[in-house]
């Protein structure tokens, strides 16, 4: 069996290129899918195959899928674009043949009102639409997204945001991949949809007290409204697009819709999530 994955330069498709091989499969039957193959030069030289992987270049994606059997999309990160380069990604998956097609979505992307959920619910949709054999694994928040939050907090003494009381049920990027691995290893995951998140949904307040803990720096939660943080924001320097996606999903964040805890995530990788504390702290120390 072979089996492709996507982003294989970027964090969670390399973790998930490493988790996949270090669940049995042999490195020659992984193939790393890279827009730029030298950024995993290091894994061909473990005897990874590597492949080149342009979402904007269908030729590309013909030559990387052929005699491919599973093929994992990690979504792209081109906001705005996405929809159409996970098209492309796809129409090549059904041209070749693909048998298992994996693809990481967003919490509850075809309902949701979650401000990054458009582009994934028409990405499920164009899957749904392709009669590819599918598992999608809607990613809920990384614990890693708040790296440079740590560093900003301490140095104010303060955490802002406009989430409210609204919880977030984030999970280690090492979590995600490792359910990654699960999926393309083993049976009975197609045709499913996996809704994945950590085990406990946290608040900015236990999350002020993890970061006072990890950098020793008494750090609290100022909670303010929407229009306060972009004000807030504004005076840091941001442009107007970034503090409009801020404080959109810092409001969805306070309607509950990255607060949900499915369980699904621990089930499929066989073990508890990573707590936020523990996560984070080694993704501060990583960076």
């Amino acid at each position: 069996m072979t089996i492709l994955i996507t982003g294989a330069s970027g964090h969670l498709g390399r973790l998930a290129i490493e988790a996949t091989h270090a669940r049995g499969v042999e490195a020659g039957d992984v193939v790393a899918g890279a827009r730029n193959r030298d950024a995993v030069a290091d894994l061909a030289e473990r005897g990874i195959r590597t492949a080149h992987v342009d979402y904007t270049d269908p030729a590309s994606l013909d030559a990387a899928f052929e005699g491919v059997e599973t093929v994992v999309l990690i979504s792209s990160d081109a906001v705005g674009q996405r929809a159409s380069q996970h098209a492309a990604v796809i129409d090549a998956a059904k041209k070749a043949g693909v048998a298992h097609f994996v693809y990481t979505s967003a919490p509850r992307a075809t309902t949701s009102a979650l401000i990054l959920a458009p582009e994934h619910k028409a990405t499920e949709e164009a899957i749904s639409a392709s009669g590819l054999t599918s598992t999608i694994l809607r990613n809920a928040w990384y614990t890693e997204n708040y790296v440079g939050t740590v560093a900003q907090a301490a140095a104010a003494g303060e955490l802002v945001a406009s989430v409210g009381d609204g919880r977030v049920s984030s999970a280690s990027r090492a979590d995600y991949a490792e359910a990654i691995a699960a999926v393309v290893t083993s049976e009975g995951h197609e045709g499913a949809v996996y809704e994945l998140s950590g085990d406990a949904a946290w608040s900015h307040d236990e999350l002020a007290e993890v970061i006072s803990a990890i950098t020793g720096t008494t750090v609290s939660y100022r909670a303010v409204s929407s229009e306060e943080h972009a004000a807030y924001l504004a005076a840091a320097g941001l442009d107007e697009g970034t503090i409009g996606f801020i404080v959109g999903l810092d409001a969805n964040t306070r309607d509950g819709l990255l607060g949900e805890t499915s369980g699904d995530l621990a089930r499929l990788i066989g073990r508890p999530t990573t707590p936020l504390a523990e996560g984070l702290a080694a993704a501060v120390a990583a960076a």
